[in-house]
């Protein structure tokens, strides 16, 4: 007997493991939220600098302001981070048509001194009420400071899965899962009222540390509470929450275009999910390798009792439990650790080999979600496409899941991504709908790439590594 059969004896696919993984894949929804969110609180807006402060007691109409105030650059636009250092009167003069435009092009080639925007930027808030841009100018010489921020978020992600990961192992999936959601709510209610550039990234910083600590222990009660027959099909429509969390992100923020209230929005569910959190059930299979048999037990039979199999339940005792985890129990006796992924030769082919798939997988996606301005179409809208394209390719991907196998998949999904990626550096700037129709592409097959790491991920690992 096996721990399968267990789970089959108390109802393997029943009432429980329905509630159980609904429950669980929900907060995935609004994983997906925050993971984007930098897409739409640091929307970069149009902006220039702003007029000297002597020009006030002139009566200036604003686009006479700009006039003498910003120049133009080579592509006719107005420059965003300089200014001529004196107002350039003799151009209200010679301002008649459209030449203004090549007159100040001129100015421009004939020397005319330039300077920084040492008073300030305006911003065109037409699109949004306000972003971490606008609210800190983080724009010219502070422009990387946007980069920085998503990266620190990224750092929070990268810290956070060693140490829930191993924390997890230590002290169970579930009570690290309670910390993740509550340490998600606090810091994105906390960078929702941050002062101060600094302070927003470090609260973003816990958000990604809680980002990896649901991650990591959803999929892990998930995997281990329904039978592997289930797991390609249970692994998708995880999948898909974070689907369709990406058209919720998308529909929340044009309707929230204040960065604050959007931070906010995704992050009080958490509360939700941290209170109905309680009823999850420890894995038994992490139970019983952790020394503690009779909360193993009590789980089965909980989960008996909710799959209407009470007779069932109660005939599970420890000598059964014991029978069915001798052989992953006589492999668990011991300490384990990070360097056990690496001890033997198939363990370290196996880690590299996943260790490369998870970083080409996690570099192209990120790579192609996380800044959607840079493809000069209406974010809101590329939001929706980058979503909607993932429920085609995820249903192909579960497909080549369950008739293929994890490895052609797996490879199949990099490879058309990669090329389609790689044909996007070919393309002319000038040519968004063809850069737009690539990237799109190439973000679907990483989506089913995602999607197969999960599940290959957790069935190659034994329980005592995962």
């Amino acid at each position: 007997m096996a721990f399968g059969d267990l789970l089959d004896q108390v109802g393997s696919t029943g009432r429980f493991q329905v509630l159980h993984v609904t429950l669980l894949s929900i907060p995935v929804l609004m994983m997906a939220s925050h993971n984007l969110l930098q897409n739409f609180v640091a929307a970069v807006p149009p902006h220039y600098c702003r007029a000297h402060t002597n020009l006030s007691e002139f009566q200036l109409s604003p686009e006479e302001t700009l006039l003498i105030t910003v120049p133009l650059d080579h592509s006719g636009k107005l420059e965003r981070c300089r200014r001529y250092i004196a107002p350039q009167w003799h151009l209200l003069a010679k301002n008649e048509t459209s030449t203004s435009g090549e007159q100040r092009d001129t100015e421009d080639g004939l020397g005319v001194d330039l300077q920084g925007c040492t008073e300030g930027w305006v911003y065109n808030m037409t699109e949004m009420k306000s972003t971490i841009i606008s609210d800190w100018n983080l724009v010219c010489d502070m422009r990387s400071l946007k980069q920085m921020g998503q990266t620190i978020y990224m750092g929070g992600v990268l810290v956070g899965a060693p140490i829930f990961g191993s924390l997890s192992d230590r002290y169970g999936r579930r009570i690290l899962l309670l910390i993740s959601y509550l340490l998600m709510a606090v810091a994105g209610t906390c960078a929702t009222f941050s002062t101060s550039f600094p302070l927003f990234c470090l609260f973003r910083f816990g958000c990604g540390m809680a980002l990896s600590g649901q991650a990591l222990n959803t999929f892990s009660l998930i995997l281990e509470w329904v039978p592997t027959r289930v797991r390609t099909v249970v692994g998708t429509m995880t999948g898909y929450c974070y689907t369709v969390g990406q058209l919720l992100l998308a529909f929340i923020a044009y309707f929230i275009r204040d960065w604050r209230w959007l931070t906010l929005v995704v992050s009080l569910p958490y509360y939700v999910f941290f209170l109905y959190s309680w009823w999850f059930h420890e894995s038994s299979r992490w139970l019983a390798l952790s020394n503690k048999p009779d909360q193993a037990i009590k789980n089965l039979k909980s989960v008996a009792k909710y799959n209407r199999r009470h007779e069932e339940g109660e005939k599970i005792d420890i000598k059964m439990l014991q029978e069915s985890m001798k052989k992953e129990m006589s492999c668990s006796q011991g300490s384990y650790s990070v360097l056990d992924l690496f001890r033997t030769p198939k363990m370290r082919t196996m880690t590299a080999c996943l260790s490369a798939v998870w970083f080409s997988t996690s570099f192209a996606y990120y790579g192609l979600a996380m800044d959607l301005q840079k493809f000069g179409v209406d974010i809101y809208l590329i939001q929706v496409i980058f979503a909607a394209v993932d429920i085609p390719a995820k249903i192909v991907g579960n497909v080549t899941l369950s008739y293929m196998g994890r490895r052609p998949s797996q490879c199949g999904s990099l490879i058309v991504a990669g090329v389609t990626v790689l044909i996007n550096l070919l393309v002319p700037r000038d040519q968004q709908i063809l850069r737009t129709c690539l990237a799109v592409t190439g973000k679907g097959c990483l989506a089913a790439s995602f999607n197969c790491c999960y599940l290959f991920s957790g069935e190659l690992y034994p329980t005592i590594i995962r």
